[in-house]
């Protein structure tokens, strides 16, 4: 029995010095140089991943010397960066280089997989035979040789990472954290956590796959506490993408902190939240990251072919209301969960998950393909070379309906109006969850009215998206973290939308 966690949150320091210091370095900026760091790009820099293919070739033939159905090489290399700022000051810097590579062999339903933190031929010749251990008693195969392949591409770059001076990121910091300060004298604190990297992947399989790619990331976080005397109230918001710095020209870091200042703002005068059954709307963007725990999670092949889980056995069968559409799209232009090709060399997709309540199918990967016979979706993800792919969301979402979101909200007279969402888990076995609402609001004769705080949604996968009766037109996204036993980059996205009756915790007695 296995939970997932969802969360937009902080790399926490420890992971990121962890992610650095396993197969590469991490360089520490003291506070008082952070305000001098004018000019450099990037102190440290990863090797380049040029092993050559002929190697390469030698390396799966190596793997597969013992049997097995298939095998893989994946080269990996990131330059990370991250910058923190809390109270006005500049609290810390981080620069780090990771590099490794794995070989996986997968010998029916068994999976053997090595990795090395130094790449040679000689290391991966002896990664390849350690993940060889699996297909002992198996039939030797021939593999295809590599050559060059060609995927589609998602992501565009204007103004690359590594051109771009500190100073600029400092100067976005301090714009994001004077803006939230000057948005009401009750705002004590910002916290503004600037991070960026560059991934580069080379991925080589039996079946004759090569592909190389590089893929940049931002992540740029806000988080304000306002304080009245009486009552505190925590507010986050984040802008995510895989792009350049041209990020920040469609959305200012005013904007963002403005967003987040606002929150705080509202909640100081929440009351306890009521509990029991209740209508909940919810607001438009990142409240998709429920459907995304309760729905998503269960959806991924790897459970399914395990024979466990609310969607076990149902492709084709009614699970959902006729106005509930599901979709996982690694296509959609630089969104944070896009990729490009996933870390198997499968073309990202767009994948119909649920149409009109109706189950059209999972997310797989190479081995869960394999096992239920089915296509590979592009969703076989790994947080880093140190762990094999499983399958993973990218960009999940519900699909716009018809409905207003006015009128969805004038049309509830008595609920919960649910702004946005902070963490949740998922059961995925039984398809249990609860979120907790950050930002909520009563709905009194179809207005929205009162704060209200301590509110936790509480229900199972099936359930919710069998309540659901109204789906605005007004699609939305925010970018998160998905956890699985490893991290993954990913959007959630969803209109404004209407559950009728579910479980409400609150903190009113």
């Amino acid at each position: 029995m296995s939970k997932h966690h969802d969360l937009a949150r902080l790399m926490p320091r420890r992971k990121f010095l962890e992610m650095g210091l396993k197969g590469g370095m991490v360089i520490a900026v003291a506070p008082p140089l952070l305000s001098k760091m004018i000019s450099c790009s990037g102190p440290v820099t990863a090797p380049a991943l040029d092993m050559d293919k002929a190697s390469l070739d030698r390396v799966i033939s190596r793997a597969l010397q013992h049997g097995g159905d298939f095998a893989d090489v994946y080269l990996e290399s990131r330059n990370s960066r991250q910058i923190i700022m809390e109270e006005s000051m500049f609290k810390s810097g981080l620069y780090g280089i990771s590099q490794g590579a794995g070989v996986r062999v997968i010998a029916g339903d068994k999976t053997g997989y090595a990795y090395t933190e130094d790449i040679t031929e000689e290391n991966l010749m002896r990664a390849a035979d350690i993940a060889s251990y699996v297909a002992r008693s198996g039939k030797p195969i021939a593999p295809v040789n590599i050559a060059e392949t060609k995927r589609d591409s998602f992501v565009s770059v204007v103004k690359p990472l590594e051109e771009i001076a500190d100073s600029r990121r400092i100067g976005m910091m301090q714009r994001a954290n004077q803006a939230a300060l000057d948005y009401d004298p009750r705002i004590r604190m910002a916290l503004i956590d600037y991070s960026d990297q560059v991934r580069s992947r080379v991925i080589a399989n039996s079946e004759g796959l090569y592909l190389r790619d590089e893929l940049p990331l931002i992540f740029f976080i806000v988080q304000t506490m306002s304080d009245d005397g009486s009552n505190r109230h925590m507010s986050r918001e984040r802008i995510s993408e895989h792009s350049g710095f041209e990020l920040f020209e469609k959305e200012t870091p005013e904007s963002v902190a403005r967003r987040a200042a606002r929150e705080s703002i509202a909640m100081l005068d929440a009351e306890d939240a009521p509990a029991g059954m209740m209508d909940v709307v919810m607001e438009n963007g990142w409240g998709g990251v429920l459907i995304h725990e309760a729905v998503g999670h269960p959806l991924e092949a790897d459970n399914i072919a395990r024979g466990i889980g609310a969607f076990t056995g149902k492709v084709g069968q009614k699970v959902a209301t006729d106005v509930f559409t599901m979709v996982d799209d690694g296509t959609l232009p630089n969104f944070r969960g896009t990729i490009n090709f996933d870390d198997e060399g499968t073309q990202a997709q767009r994948n119909v998950l649920i149409e009109k309540g109706v189950l059209k199918g999972y997310m797989t990967d190479v081995l869960t393909g394999r096992q239920l016979d089915l296509p590979r979706t592009g969703n076989g993800r790994r947080e880093s070379f140190r762990y094999i792919p499983i399958p993973r969301m990218t960009n999940t979402f519900i699909e716009p309906g018809k409905d207003r979101p006015e009128d969805i909200l004038a049309d509830t007279k008595k609920g919960i109006y649910v702004q946005s969402l902070s963490g949740g888990s998922v059961n995925s076995v039984t398809g249990m969850f609860n979120f907790t609402c950050r930002e909520a609001y009563l709905i009194e004769n179809g207005r929205k009215t009162r704060p209200i705080k301590g509110a936790t949604l509480i229900g199972s996968c099936l359930g919710v998206i069998q309540s659901i009766d109204a789906v605005g037109n007004d699609l939305d996204f925010g970018p998160g973290i998905c956890g699985k036993g490893q991290s993954a980059e990913v959007t959630a996205g969803q209109p404004t939308l209407r559950i009728r009756g579910i479980n409400v915790g609150g903190s009113r007695a």
